[in-house]
């Protein structure tokens, strides 16, 4: 029950995303101006503050980040094994295979922040930027085969990607934010997380096309059970401990991000079919976020 509490807040923000988008504000552009301020902006402020002034140390954040890193690929390759599930094209498959590893930033660094503050916020934003490049490439590398795109062109413009890297030159250059500038970027990062969220419900769809529902129900298991247990056992074998630890146990289980959909839409994929497994992932990840947040 505590840990559900814990994910209560964050959770009513989605529903309420989602109630808001149905009886409130129906008005489509409304909702793409805020994920686009959220995702251009926002965030990468969010990001970029937390690195710049995070104490790293080498010796924890190597163990951390190729612990998410196996967990990572590991998501690619077990989603993969279940391409024979899906009974889709070969572009279709590509474009739902996202959604067993890529992960959801927003609900993340929420999650981190409640638990355990400053620090967690730290670790999942230094951990999830870190992820975000080998996301991108998996994914566009894929969609890229059967469709159209560009991986460099990509990354290079990945607003997390850049604010990730702004902020760990940054910290590593020892410069120090003026406060004014601490202040300014900390009131946007706080507005990230309640409009982020808010932008993940308006953007849950329910309209299942294509493909079989057992492809859909093995891709939910590996990013929501398999992933979290993966992550449990490596960041174990790694020597990953404490506050790192449950950073990463909770990035593997954290759900499918709106990215996928974004991504598959622009290089031509099965949008419809990457936004139902994003909407049924987040649902879920109530219950197993809960059971995983006990166990930690």
């Amino acid at each position: 029950m505590q840990s559900l509490l814990l994910l209560l807040p964050d959770f009513s923000l989605i529903l309420l995303g989602a109630v808001l988008r149905r009886h409130l504000v129906e008005v489509e552009g409304f909702w793409t101006g805020v994920e686009k301020l959220v995702y251009f902006v926002l965030f990468p402020a969010l990001l970029f503050n937390a690195l710049a002034s995070a104490e790293i140390d080498p010796g924890r954040a190597l163990p951390l980040f190729l612990a998410g890193l196996g967990t990572m690929v590991a998501g690619f390759v077990l989603g993969w094994l279940g391409r024979g599930l899906m009974g889709l094209d070969a572009m279709g498959f590509a474009s739902r295979l996202q959604c067993a590893y890529r992960f959801n930033t927003y609900i993340g660094i929420a999650i981190a922040g409640k638990l355990h503050g400053a620090a967690g916020i730290a670790l999942m934003g230094g951990l999830c930027g870190a992820m975000v490049p080998f996301a991108n490439v998996m994914a566009v590398g894929m969609l890229a085969r059967h469709g159209q795109g560009s991986l460099l062109r990509e990354l290079s413009r990945n607003p997390l990607v850049l604010a990730t890297l702004a902020g760990l030159l940054f910290n590593l250059a020892g410069i120090d934010l003026p406060a004014p500038l601490t202040s300014f970027l900390k009131r946007l990062g706080d507005a990230a997380v309640a409009l982020g969220l808010l932008a993940v419900g308006a953007a849950l769809r329910w309209a299942m096309v294509g493909g079989r529902w057992t492809g859909s129900a093995w891709i939910i298991a590996v990013k929501l059970l398999f992933l979290p247990a993966l992550a449990w056992q490596i960041g174990r074998v790694l020597g990953v401990e404490g506050v790192a630890f449950d950073m990463l146990v909770l990035f593997a289980a954290l759900p499918s991000a709106s990215s996928a959909y974004i991504l598959a839409m622009r290089m031509g994929g099965d949008g419809a079919g990457v936004a139902w497994l994003i909407s049924a992932t987040t649902l879920l990840a109530v219950p197993s976020l809960t059971l995983w947040l006990h166990l930690l």
